[in-house]
């Protein structure tokens, strides 16, 4: 599902558009695989028991059934839809988070505003390329926002659009750089 579009301003362009990293689909992903497991292996034994009636085993097999579509929808179609509906964008003018399907919530931070940008990673996230960032607005708590895939990426091309607006603000800065002076 892309960005909608009409969410952007005149003039607006996405710089970056991300959807949070694949890693956070593998646990629910692995448990629908093992409930999947333990839903053949019951329908299995249901069906092989030769003390049980056709009524019982029908009766088993259908309650077997629908705690694995209760599962199904628990643990991949949910997990799967609520990482489609997260979006993660960068614009030249602000960052953009929203996330949920049924009830919505987002936070939009100028980046006018924004104060500080950093990142967090561990090992695992590292190998993953994926991580932790924090954005500290002029006024508010820091704001993070986990599984950002690239998230080194995500931090220069954000800490470039910060510094980009701030040269703009800022006319003895803008003056040099008209004139090529300080540009590397």
């Amino acid at each position: 599902m892309a960005f909608p579009r009409e969410n952007l301003a005149a003039g607006e362009r996405i710089v970056l558009h991300r959807h949070p990293h694949w890693k956070c689909l593998l646990a629910p992903f692995l448990l629908f695989v093992l409930a999947t497991a333990v839903a053949g292996l019951l329908l299995g034994v249901v069906t092989g028991t030769d003390s049980l009636g056709s009524t019982p085993k029908l009766v088993l097999g259908i309650i077997i059934g629908v705690l694995w579509l209760v599962a199904l929808g628990w643990y991949f179609v949910k997990p799967l839809v609520h990482w489609k509906t997260t979006h993660f964008v960068l614009t030249d003018r602000r960052v953009i988070f929203r996330n949920g399907v049924i009830t919505r919530s987002g936070i939009d931070i100028p980046i006018k505003r924004i104060n500080t940008v950093e990142f967090r990673h561990g090992l695992i996230d590292r190998i993953l390329r994926t991580g932790t960032l924090v954005i500290e607005s002029a006024s508010d708590d820091p704001l993070s926002f986990d599984d950002i895939p690239q998230v080194e990426k995500v931090h220069s091309l954000l800490y470039h659009e910060v510094l980009a607006i701030n040269d703009d603000d800022d006319p003895m800065t803008s003056q040099l750089h008209q004139r090529g002076v300080g540009d590397r």
